[in-house]
């Protein structure tokens, strides 16, 4: 199995020219991000990769405003289908490798939330296209328990596994606690995404500090089994996108509203730590 290491375009604030550009630079294969709207800028977008020879991740969240995340309040399961379906058709020109999305809305009832999803993977076979699920707060995979669930009633749902969003959740390392529920994630496990929570919050404010020694030691246990299984699923190419991110996720000091790191140092940081450690596990395997 190979690893390929993606750079997200959340908090990058630069053109997608210098996403591209630091992306090479890290030997990492593409890109994460949303296709972005407008004829000009999405040509731009297509080409600036293209002439980079790096791929893409296209992400799509559904029923939000733009540039934002959490999902419309009290938009149906209907009408967060019908704005997958747009996400999904605007990217499809710039030849993703796949969909990862945040869908659906954690307000539903279970019974809303299996029948979105079986929706959800029909989708797949329309628009002959991967398409993964990130596990997310605001979204119905917002918890161990309730991806269970899910999952369970779901066998062909694809993951995108950020377990950050789990540990806030329950406010602690939940999956040491649930093996099985780690288990059976790992079995729809798609695509990582290597964030690092804590009990009180999805990003710690600097992955490599002693003081979330502990975190960090949790998460890369769980990423893990993440490879394992894909190993054992006999996966040829594993994606794994570093997402440490702005928006109230990067601690800042008060007052000042300084960083309390640098964003893309982070995540070059986490990401190939993780490229070395695959490595050493699987020393037979190839990485990019």
């Amino acid at each position: 199995m190979e690893l390929q290491l993606f750079k997200t375009l959340w908090g990058h604030e630069g053109t997608i020219a210098e996403a591209a550009d630091l992306a090479r630079e890290a030997g990492f294969s593409g890109i994460e991000g949303p296709v972005p709207a407008g004829d000009s800028a999405r040509d731009e977008f297509i080409a600036t990769l293209d002439d980079a020879g790096l791929d893409l991740i296209a992400e799509v969240c559904t029923a939000t405003p733009p540039g934002f995340y959490v999902p419309t309040p009290h938009a149906t399961p209907a009408q967060h289908l019908q704005s997958l379906r747009k996400g999904i058709e605007w990217s499809l020109p710039a030849s993703p490798r796949f969909i990862n999305t945040m869908a659906g809305s954690d307000s539903w009832t279970l019974r809303e939330k299996i029948e979105f999803h079986f929706a959800l993977v029909r989708l797949e076979s329309e628009y002959g296209i991967a398409i993964s699920v990130e596990t997310h707060r605001g979204r119905p995979l917002n918890s161990a328990w309730m991806a269970r669930d899910i999952l369970r009633e779901v066998p062909d749902l694809k993951l995108t596994c950020d377990f950050s969003h789990f540990v806030v959740v329950a406010e602690r390392l939940v999956l040491d606690e649930e093996p099985d529920i780690l288990a059976l994630c790992c079995e729809h496990a798609f695509h990582l995404q290597t964030r690092v929570g804590y009990a009180q919050g999805p990003q710690v404010p600097d992955p490599r500090a002693p003081e979330h020694a502990d975190d960090l030691a949790a998460h890369e246990r769980w990423w893990d089994e993440v490879w394992k299984s894909q190993v054992a699923r006999g996966v040829g190419l594993a994606t794994l996108t570093p997402e440490f991110g702005p928006d109230g996720y990067l601690h800042c000091e008060p007052y000042t509203g300084k960083p309390v790191a640098d964003l893309w140092e982070i995540n070059r940081w986490i990401a190939l730590r993780q490229r070395d450690r695959f490595l050493n596990q699987y020393p037979d395997k190839t990485s990019s």
